[in-house]
């Protein structure tokens, strides 16, 4: 999708600049990356260019913005405002600045001009970005705040090792808003105000999350391992792994190295030869004496079959390797009855 636009940014830009004194043309051009270099410039860079101080380029900048909403071209130019504005409220009246600008224009000194733009325009307000938000542009502060709050609900409820699917992550959104104007709920929309999150991101399956969950934020083989299982929905042995890992993220993964990693995070239980499940899915985790102990915690004294029965719910092993584990004095007792106990002594 892009935004069509009638009127030529540059050229605007360059009638609203012809209002300025030289320095404070050239002071705006720098800062906003207007020239042919579209690198913007710091207030820093700026002051030792002129030898002055970064306030007293502030000050210029400021004033240059002030002339230039003071004149008379400024007036002239409205309509492309009122053109904007209804550009932001078509793609849900709250957008990250970088969406905004890729949507207007490709190339970097246009989406330049279009900033300056912004930054004239009355109707336009800019949240500078912070440890939740990503820099953004609205027009309405009571839609603004709707939004933010809807935003934190969704990912206060959301534990650090949680996935969600988009479309669930949608539908929790919207849940949220379901006050708003109808022209607003709708999927295309809610992905942008998603987008503007720090906290929320999505991983390389385009599952919703924490963001700088491993499960979101890949930064290895282990999480990549750990996404690749979880899709699959049901155990692999190691050499399955590593395939996925390349079938789905193009990650190239050498088998031995993936088992070492699968062997060293508790997110993974080997469940038979070679085989990995997730921790989360209710395996036990350790070795077949440990399942059988646990088992018999939980359910007290069990017949050899009845063991054998969970323990194959927990291990792909055979019956045999069940019964050897069982027949440990040091771990299990059998009482008259044929029952299994676990040893306190």
């Amino acid at each position: 999708m892009s935004v069509i636009i009638t009127f030529k940014p540059r050229q605007v830009t360059k009638q609203l600049l012809f209002t300025l004194s030289p320095r404070a043309k050239e002071v705006i051009t720098n800062r906003y990356g207007l020239g042919r270099d579209t690198q913007k410039m710091t207030l820093e860079a700026i002051g030792n260019q002129y030898g002055i101080t970064r306030e007293r380029v502030r000050q210029i900048e400021n004033a240059a913005l002030g002339s230039i909403k003071k004149s008379d071209i400024f007036l002239k130019e409205a309509p492309i405002f009122d053109e904007l504005v209804f550009a932001i409220d078509s793609l849900g009246g709250i957008i990250s600045e970088n969406e905004l600008l890729e949507l207007i224009a490709k190339d970097k000194n246009t989406q330049n001009h279009i900033l300056l733009l912004l930054t004239l325009g009355d109707a336009f307000n800019k949240k500078k970005e912070d440890n939740e938000f990503k820099h953004h542009w609205y027009t309405d502060e009571n839609l603004r705040n709707t939004i933010d709050t809807a935003l934190k609900n969704i990912y206060k409820n959301l534990s650090k090792d949680d996935l969600v699917s988009e479309s669930e992550l949608i539908n929790a959104f919207l849940d949220e808003v379901k006050d708003l104007n109808i022209k607003y709920r709708n999927e295309e929309i809610v992905k942008r105000w998603l987008s503007i999150s720090k906290i929320l991101d999505k991983n390389p399956l385009g599952e919703w999350g924490i963001a700088n969950s491993p499960n979101v934020k890949v930064k290895g083989m282990r999480d990549y391992a750990y996404l690749a299982i979880k899709k699959n929905g049901s155990p692999m042995h190691f050499t399955e792994v590593s395939k996925a890992i390349l079938d789905y993220f193009g990650k190239s993964a050498h088998t031995a190295t993936c088992h070492n990693e699968l062997i060293k995070d508790k997110r993974f239980v080997l469940v038979g030869r070679g085989l990995y499940a997730l921790l989360e899915w209710g395996y036990t985790s350790g070795v077949v004496k440990d399942v059988i102990i646990k088992i018999l915690e939980k359910e007290g004294h069990l017949t050899r079959e009845s063991i054998i029965d969970r323990v194959r719910k927990e291990r792909y092993i055979k019956d045999n390797t069940i019964m050897v584990n069982l027949q440990n004095r040091d771990y299990f007792n059998i009482d008259k009855d044929g029952k299994y106990s676990i040893n306190k002594y």
